[in-house]
């Protein structure tokens, strides 16, 4: 069923835009590969199981595989700017897709803004340390959040001929290190201690796969652009199970030449031992291939916030377009624009929430990374996993219902079922562990996490409000489609 409610503005997204290429690098820009490995992975190796870290990221790879068959399966019926607001509207119904689009808009918003945070830290203290000029973090966020918005106001294939450039920058970069550890042998020769069983079940496996799967945010991005994709039907499962299988090999082939080059029994005292373990990533690339390489990952670390904000800046925007063209949200925001085609209004919602948010956070004199980041960063990864299983369970019953769309029983239900209860499994880890994914007090975790029920409730609240206005509108919620 298409429906479509026209109001006096231009309503619709720039068809054909985007082909497979420019939309795994929008995904892939999202999960930030270098900022990850370079400063995710080795707290997460600390932390979690250490040396078997890689096991892990294998495990976490096939089970987003597994919600990628049902994913993409949906795409095919559902072409909507919405993503998993939209998937959820129309498999579970209005008012769990109401509070799946508010929980989305929230988890992509705190995720842009947490990044406003890791980029301006990182930023600053680069500046600082390489070039003397001292100035405070929220100075280079604004700056960084003044371009994004110009970018994000403009249209999309202007983001994407940016980012692709950015990306294959970082993926080279590691991808020289990797190559130069392996061809040296690392500490003590190529080996596959990561996949022993004493290394994958030593430490905290627990935090260490919460860790992986936190890695992997960004990619189930890909059906938010199907509006703009030329041949979504073909082009979306192309692109998300090319990313899936992009991100994790590449983590997986990073993490594990990390653990080749200092050795499994030693990587992780080795990152005990450092003051900050983001730095481990500068230690390996002096050792194994030099300073000149060591000069580009620092450079190209900051290029990889920048690139994972301007992603995520297109993908809040993209939720709050659909939103408010179905009518949760002021008609404003579902309005696109009528030169660029971009959801413009959005994107300057979008803008406006960081501004306020850092600027808050400035006055607070609270720590860019230690705080906006680890708080937001994490409880974005929360939402999203929990939107992940709800979009699993709303795959599976719509399949169910509509036996003539002759989907296999495997990829309608069986695997749809099997990564929501996995997704749920992974969703209760993170909440028993968040005070220490987040380094807050359980006080303030919790108090975070209590966030979470709060945004369901107030879309269950904005669509039962719709039903009672326009029961057309709200029967119609997440249905728009090409």
């Amino acid at each position: 069923m298409s429906v479509s409610f026209p109001i006096s503005s231009s309503t619709e997204l720039k068809r054909g835009a985007l082909g497979v290429g420019f939309i795994i690098f929008f995904v892939i820009s999202a999960a930030s590969p270098l900022s990850v490995i370079a400063g995710g992975f080795p707290i997460g190796i600390m932390l979690g199981n250490g040396a078997g870290t890689p096991a892990l990221l294998i495990l976490a790879l096939l089970v987003l595989l597994a919600f990628s068959v049902g994913y993409t399966a949906m795409s095919r019926h559902l072409t909507n700017a919405g993503g998993f607001y939209a998937f959820t509207s129309r498999g579970l119904g209005g008012l769990a897709g109401g509070a799946a689009g508010v929980l989305a808009m929230f988890a992509y918003n705190i995720l842009q803004v947490g990044l406003y945070g890791m980029f301006g830290g990182v930023v600053s203290g680069t500046m600082a340390s390489v070039f003397g000029v001292e100035l405070p973090w929220w100075c280079y966020s604004l700056l960084a959040m003044a371009s994004v918005a110009i970018l994000g106001y403009r249209k999309i294939d202007l983001s994407a001929r940016v980012l692709s450039v950015m990306v294959i920058a970082e993926y080279l970069a590691i991808l020289v290190l990797d190559f130069a550890i392996l061809r040296t042998g690392g500490d003590s020769g190529i080996n596959l201690d990561s996949f022993d069983r004493s290394h994958v079940f030593s430490g905290t496996p627990s935090i260490g796969l919460l860790f992986c799967f936190a890695a992997f945010i960004g990619f189930e991005a890909t059906t938010i652009y199907g509006e703009e994709a030329k041949n979504p039907h073909r082009t979306i499962p192309i692109a998300t199970y090319s990313s899936v299988l992009l991100i994790g090999g590449f983590y997986a082939l990073s993490v594990w030449s990390m653990v080749v080059g200092v050795g499994a029994d030693k990587i992780v005292p080795m990152l005990q031992a450092l003051q900050d373990p983001t730095t481990f990533i500068y230690g390996m690339s002096d050792h194994f291939v030099g300073p000149q390489l060591t000069q580009i990952i620092r450079v190209l670390f900051m290029v990889s916030i920048y690139a994972g904000l301007l992603a995520f800046h297109n993908a809040a925007a993209r939720y709050f377009y659909a939103i408010g063209r179905d009518g949760l949200l002021p008609r404003q925001l579902g309005t696109t624009h009528r030169v660029h085609q971009s959801p413009h209004m959005g994107s300057a919602l979008q803008s406006l929430i960081a501004a306020v948010v850092v600027l808050i956070f400035a006055a607070l004199d609270a720590d860019p990374i230690l705080q906006l980041f680890a708080w937001f960063s994490n409880l974005a990864t929360l939402c999203v996993i929990l939107l992940m299983a709800m979009t699993s369970a709303a795959v599976f019953v719509y399949f169910r219902r509509h036996p003539e769309l002759k989907v296999g029983v495997l990829r309608g239900q069986v695997l749809p079922g099997f990564s929501c209860l996995a997704l749920v499994v992974v969703l209760l880890l993170a909440v028993m562990h968040f005070d220490v994914l987040t380094g807050a007090s359980k006080l303030l975790s919790y108090a975070l996490c209590a966030v979470i029920p709060a945004a369901l409730i107030g879309g269950v609240f904005l669509a039962a409000r719709l039903r009672e206005v326009s029961p057309e509108r709200f029967m119609a919620l997440g249905s728009h489609k090409l």
